[in-house]
């Protein structure tokens, strides 16, 4: 055996010791009569997974770092100028117009939280003290109950749960309405205050599409803007606490497929999002295009034939990716069911975990997903805001700037196109 086989073998030796030390930290011990193929899978669920893990956290801290850097050594060119009260910052300009209706959002999300758990951990006690306890009586806080009657008493509980959840989400959803139109309200009448400043000759005659579509999208950011971290984060880590507290293990493997989750689809929707902009630039390249067959003819329909072509093109470039993320991420959440079937059902047969657990368990991967998509949706759509906002300013400060991405007779370079998948130049001209 050469020096390189005995490091091979080493090393896994290492890898098996840890994975049963880190086994029996949770109270599960086991040896070579245990089946064949829990080994492998122990050793992936809690020493290869956690590793990949933590290396994914550490390498998205560091780009997030890069990224900030990079942001402040190159600031948007708008940003120079006074623009009517707008701050230079989109978090700090929301924060200060709706500060108290920002403190309502987060007691609404906080509240979420427990209410969140209850409706976890119900299922389970219906299936543990009722379908599993045989027909004896239950003592329930000094009261004795048939059960039937603790049956009723628990999907009761279980009704006023999904109540209580579904109506604070009403009224959460209800209140960031409100924030997100009192924002728009706010920026439009600084934006027309700011328009109204200028002399009649001198003002953009963009006003009216600026008021409109260009400030709702900044206008719906700003009722997210704490409410989503909060709300999302927080029901990621009441439901990982409920797996935890069922079975450190099970929770483990909950969390198998999220290294690849966070390396893969941000990746495609990097791609998707560097694609759409390249839509965007070939629909303004349309734009001037049929622009200048209306001010003179005889231009021919060459290249408006031609954007028709790419624009179908980079529309199907974009289902392509949209549903290639879509797939892979469906296919790795389901891989977690199928550790818990395997791995719970093999725990089950053991009791160290019981039904009731397993199925609880079950019921809360069920919504593991949503509230990471909606985190990675968040995240895309502040990048997106913030240069809308700054866009605004430049329109309120009289730079120059029309309807889109830049001012008038300025560019604005991506200060880092590696992070959005491109690099590109936006560039208007003051309208004619």
């Amino acid at each position: 055996m050469n020096i390189r086989q005995q490091a091979i073998k080493a090393t896994m030796l290492d890898l098996h010791t840890l994975t049963h030390d880190a086994a029996g930290a949770f109270g599960f011990w086991y040896d070579d009569t245990a089946p064949g193929w829990l080994h492998p899978v122990m050793h992936l669920v809690l020493v290869l997974a956690p590793s990949l893990l933590l290396l994914t956290l550490a390498s998205q801290a560091a780009w997030l770092l890069r990224r900030r850097i990079l942001r402040r050594a190159a600031p948007l060119a708008p940003a120079q100028f006074p623009a009517g009260g707008l701050e230079p910052g989109l978090p700090r300009y929301i924060l200060r117009t709706t500060g108290p209706q920002q403190k309502i959002l987060i007691l609404f999300s906080l509240t979420a939280m427990p209410i969140l758990y209850l409706t976890l951990e119900l299922p389970k006690q219906i299936v543990n003290r009722v379908f599993e306890n045989g027909s004896s009586p239950v003592v329930v806080f000094g009261a004795e109950l048939s059960q039937v009657s603790l049956l009723f008493l628990l999907c009761g509980a279980y009704l006023a749960a999904i109540t209580l959840n579904g109506l604070n989400k009403y009224w959460l959803n209800i209140r960031k309405g409100r924030v997100a139109e009192s924002f728009v309200r706010r920026l439009r009448l600084a934006v027309y205050r700011q328009w109204r400043r200028d002399q009649p000759a001198q003002r953009q005659p963009a006003i009216i599409p600026v008021l409109g579509p260009e400030v709702e999208p900044v206008g719906g950011f700003a009722s997210e803007l704490l409410a989503v971290p909060l709300l999302q984060g927080g029901t990621l880590a009441t439901i990982l606490l409920f797996m935890f507290v069922q079975d450190p293990i099970l929770a483990a493997a909950a969390l198998t497929v999220l290294p690849l989750q966070l390396i893969i689809v941000p990746r495609l929707q990097r791609r998707v999002n560097a694609v759409s902009r390249e839509r965007i630039r070939e629909m303004r390249l349309l734009g001037e295009h049929l622009d200048r067959d209306m001010r003179a003819s005889g231009q021919g329909a060459l290249p408006a034939g031609r954007s028709f072509r790419q624009l179908q093109d980079l529309r199907l470039q974009i289902h392509r990716l949209k549903f290639l993320a879509k797939a892979i991420n469906n296919f790795l959440t389901a891989l977690t069911p199928f550790l818990f079937y395997s791995l719970g059902g093999y725990f089950v047969l053991q009791e160290r975990v019981s039904l009731g657990a397993l199925v609880a368990m079950l019921s809360a991967h069920k919504e593991f997903s949503s509230p990471l998509k909606d985190l990675f949706r968040f995240y895309q759509q502040s990048e997106d805001v913030r240069i809308r906002y700054q866009e605004i300013r430049a329109f309120a400060s009289g730079s120059g700037g029309a309807l889109g991405p830049a001012a008038a007779g300025q560019h604005y370079h991506d200060p880092n196109p590696a992070l959005h998948g491109n690099s590109f130049t936006y560039e208007r001209k003051r309208p004619s």
